[in-house]
């Protein structure tokens, strides 16, 4: 059911205040589900960003003013209204990602733990003291705030990635200018109409819709922006990251993977088969952690393959519940992935499942891709080393561990992994030696929690680490204190 609060046209929120852009311009937003219009968007331009900022300027010597407990003390009631507002919350994401309405509510909920645990970062917002060598003297690093965030987020799960940047930025003392993702706009504007209830002041928090090339890049651009933070393809990362390095702007990126997902010849195939199946579809493959390469041992690579591929076909696509996955967000990255899996065809590959766009009556008019299962592609082949962002896996065969482990970091990402093994040794060796962020045994590629850091190596980010409290690494500035004594005034 669409939710009928949402407005005609989804405004910015400036300094406390609802505005549309100030050109009046606006863009549709489409159903995954149908390809229709369900509502406008304000297309805001660089004045529109520039009034943001200059909001979010004159209100953060304020917020830094408060003691982080009084901030964090907002930030829970934050979290507090969303979980009344738990079911509006998840009508917004289901509606605009096409998720399945139990879906969005299991990242609603995620979304308000992550603010529940940032909330209390607010009581340990921990420096340290520590010892001198010089005696008399005192040693200790406080945490202060950077100023202003600019935060990009993507729209594959839009309110957990709201709620990944938000509450950190704001607990550290900084204020923010969000710029949302432009195919979920209404899930920032929701989670903006909430702060404002909760009593956020205005000014701290700041949400500004838009295109990545117009909005996003005004905000990136402009120098008043003290730490950026962007979820989202490895492209754009880079050209924010060139942005922010001319003038050593604080820029953190979790950028895209291509996930390696090990079935091993000792492995219990049916709990591998179960874990690939989700790890490689669920949220029809939007995720940054999705299992988009599986590589199986020789010796039960047929046995694998042959489950997979028969599971695969059978995988119920579409709008409802008991479906299995729903659309991809545009049809901009659905004819993306179609050009991909066309060329890979080309190539010599083999599309063992899937590889076309459902258009039949249930499917008519959305954005919908059928699981598709690859083989016969090599490891360094344009669809082994490119993130798809959809119900799109490769299947490859390894002679044993070794070359298990070689072809799993023989890849220019290094996001998350996986291995399924029975045996200790081998899953230790493999998370020690994986050339990934996050590593996995016996379970999928994708998962994540609150108080846990997220990240990658390579071109999957730059080094920053968000959520758990390393982001309070990416959003404040440590300064160390000394404090000489004289003992003879004592």
């Amino acid at each position: 059911m669409f939710p009928e609060f949402i407005p005609p046209v989804v405004p910015n929120w400036i300094n406390g205040d609802q505005r549309q852009a100030l050109s009046a311009a606006t863009f549709n937003k489409l159903s995954p589900h149908s390809g229709q219009r369900i509502y406008e968007v304000a297309r805001s331009a660089r004045e529109d960003v520039r009034q943001a900022i200059e909001a979010a300027l004159a209100a953060q010597t304020a917020w830094a003013g408060l003691t982080p407990v009084q901030r964090g003390e907002l930030l829970h009631g934050i979290a507090q209204l969303m979980r009344a507002r738990r079911s509006d919350i998840a009508a917004v994401v289901a509606v605009e990602t096409g998720m399945s309405s139990s879906a969005a509510l299991a990242e609603t909920d995620a979304a308000i733990a992550q603010g529940e645990f940032m909330a209390g970062e607010g009581r340990r917002l921990y420096g340290r003291t520590t010892t001198s060598a010089v005696p008399d003297k005192h040693a200790m690093t406080v945490r202060q705030p950077l100023g202003v965030a600019g935060l990009i987020v993507a729209a594959n799960t839009p309110i957990a990635n709201v709620a990944w940047k938000v509450f950190p930025a704001l607990v550290c003392g900084n204020t923010v200018v969000l710029k949302a993702a432009e195919d979920a706009p209404a899930s920032a504007w929701l989670f903006g109409t909430i702060a404002a209830a909760a009593g956020v002041p205005a000014g701290v928090l700041n949400i500004v819709q838009g295109r990545g090339d117009e909005a996003g890049a005004a905000l990136v651009a402009d120098p008043r922006i003290d730490v950026i933070s962007f979820t989202g393809s490895t492209a754009v990362g880079r050209r924010i990251a060139a942005a922010a390095g001319e003038r050593l702007t604080r820029c953190s990126l979790e950028l895209g993977g291509k996930n390696p997902l090990v079935v091993c010849d000792d492995a219990d195939l049916d709990s591998a088969l179960e874990w690939a199946l989700l790890a490689a579809f669920s949220n029809a493959g939007q995720r940054c952690a999705a299992a988009s390469r599986i590589i199986i041992f020789a010796s039960v690579y047929a046995a694998f393959r042959d489950r997979f591929v028969e599971r695969s076909r059978v995988l119920s696509v579409g709008p409802g519940s008991d479906d299995d996955f729903g659309p991809v967000i545009n049809e901009k990255q659905l004819n993306n992935m179609l050009a991909q899996i066309n060329g890979a065809r080309q190539r010599g590959a083999v599309v063992a499942a899937g590889g076309q766009r459902l258009s039949d009556e249930k499917h008519a008019g959305g954005f919908y891709m059928a699981p598709t299962v690859i083989e016969n592609v090599s490891p360094h082949d344009e669809i082994s080393t490119t993130e798809l962002f959809g119900p799109i896996t490769c299947l490859y065969r390894a002679t044993d561990f070794a070359e298990a482990l070689q072809m799993a970091n023989d890849s220019p990402y290094g996001l998350t992994a996986s291995i399924h093994t029975a045996s200790v040794h081998r899953a230790t060796e493999f998370a020690r030696k994986v050339q990934a962020g996050v590593a996995v045994v016996n379970g999928g590629t994708h998962g994540s929690e609150p108080h846990m850091p997220f990240g990658g190596l390579k071109q999957s980010g730059n080094g920053w680490r968000e959520p758990g409290t390393e982001a309070m690494d990416v959003y404040s500035n440590l300064k160390n204190i000394y404090i000489n004594i004289d003992p003879g005034v004592v």
